[in-house]
């Protein structure tokens, strides 16, 4: 990990590193945390929603698809525009600005009474999301506490399964049991994410030379022509664990209500829950281990929760769906904490917020094609021939991950690195 310096380097000469030189508070890495886990719990409410909506509305599973993407495509748009905004402008007015998008697109969501409104409601939360990505993730790797640099990367990769899982369970809950769930779950964010951004204006800042003039302009994602072979091994890994989550955000509902013969929709969100918090336990005991062996360790989980995944649809048996979804979200905490711990030992301080950024894009973009594509053939084929053709093209990239990783692991070693 990088811990950040009273100064920074470039082409062997010191320079002072303006804002960043004095260290920010510890309190703004939790800040910081609090954000991250708010907006990814925020984006998977409308999954555990996505039922309701269907029943209310008549949309189709290839339109729901399409809303979960509206919101992966803002996404990606926010992270090609804004990226690496937060290097240059500085990572607290960039949050903040995020913060305010995301308390607009709560407002649509809870204001939404049909199509139009859900998709305008997704596409700024996407937006708010993607401008606040690269940020988030740079300034926590820069504020991890000095005991534990590795803490940083760790919330990294388990913020955004903490926030999925809580989002999905709070969302059902309130679907089955509370009045008005489809506003009062927003207007509880909108709250949440006020006092969230209060905190961000008050935490210092921890850029390397924030507060340089504002531009904003489309670029590339670049990777250092030195890492791209170790980065393009790594990220495979992320894709793999991204679209697992996908289908899961976007159809995972879907199928577990179908599979458990129940109209219950606490189950939906569940499901969601049951994935992201067995990623996240896997997460917090693989903390300490290697990167790449916690990414090979996270390939075999995904390998063996699909098979069962698969053994559970061809037998139609909820338990069996209940166990694999268990394994799955093991595989998937683990593989992404290892590759994303294993990246972001690849990125120059100066450069963490843009590289950052670059891994969501893969992220981003894993999670949205194939969830529509699998949506567009649920009108065709079916929820359960669809997702068992899913989940075999998905093992098949698993283990194309699992393959490479282990030849950059030997690598590694040959070479004496610390991956």
């Amino acid at each position: 990990m990088f811990e950040p310096n009273e100064t920074t380097r470039t082409g062997g000469t010191r320079h002072p590193a303006g804002r960043a030189a004095a260290r920010p508070r510890p309190s703004g890495f939790w800040v910081v945390g609090s954000v991250l886990v708010l907006l990814m719990l925020s984006s998977s409410v409308p999954s555990a929603l996505y039922v309701l909506y269907q029943q209310r509305w008549g949309l189709s599973s290839g339109v729901v698809t399409v809303v979960f993407a509206v919101y992966a495509v803002t996404v990606l748009a926010g992270l090609l525009l804004f990226g690496s905004l937060s290097d240059t402008l500085g990572r607290r007015p960039v949050l903040g600005a995020g913060l305010v998008l995301a308390i607009v697109s709560m407002g649509l969501f809870a204001g939404a009474g049909g199509l139009g409104l859900l998709l305008a409601a997704r596409a700024v939360q996407g937006l708010a999301v993607g401008l606040a990505t690269g940020a988030m993730g740079a300034a926590l790797l820069e504020l991890s506490p000095r005991s534990r640099p590795a803490l940083g990367a760790q919330v990294n990769s388990a913020g955004p399964t903490v926030g999925i899982g809580l989002g999905g369970l709070g969302a059902g809950l309130l679907v089955q049991y509370a009045p008005a769930p489809t506003v009062l779950s927003y207007l509880i964010l909108v709250v949440a994410f006020a006092v969230a951004l209060v905190g961000v204006v008050r935490m210092g800042e921890s850029a390397p030379g924030a507060g340089r003039r504002l531009r904003v302009v489309p670029h590339r994602i670049r990777v250092p022509a030195a890492v791209r072979r170790r980065f393009a091994v790594l990220v495979l890994t992320v894709v793999a664990v991204w679209t697992v989550g996908g289908f899961y955000l976007s159809l995972g509902p879907h199928l577990a209500l179908s599979l458990l013969h129940t109209t219950n929709y606490l189950a939906g969100g569940a499901t969601v829950a049951l994935l992201a918090g067995s990623a996240t336990v896997a997460q917090l005991l693989l903390g300490r281990t290697a990167p790449l062996r916690t990414a090979v360790l996270g390939l075999l989980g995904l390998l063996a929760g699909l098979a069962l995944v698969l053994l559970a649809l061809g037998l139609g048996s909820a338990p069996v769906f209940l166990v694999a979804t268990a394994v799955l979200g093991t595989g998937w905490g683990a593989a992404f904490l290892g590759s994303f711990r294993a990246i972001s030992t690849l990125a120059e301080p100066e450069h963490r917020g843009e590289l950052t950024a670059a891994v969501y894009v893969f992220a981003y973009l894993a999670m949205s094609v194939p969830a529509v594509l699998a949506g567009l053939l649920t009108n065709i084929h079916g929820l359960q021939r669809t997702s068992v053709g899913f989940m075999a093209a998905v093992a098949a990239v698993c283990a194309l991950a699992l393959f490479t990783t282990l030849r950059l692991a030997a690598r590694t070693r040959a070479e004496g690195s610390t991956l």
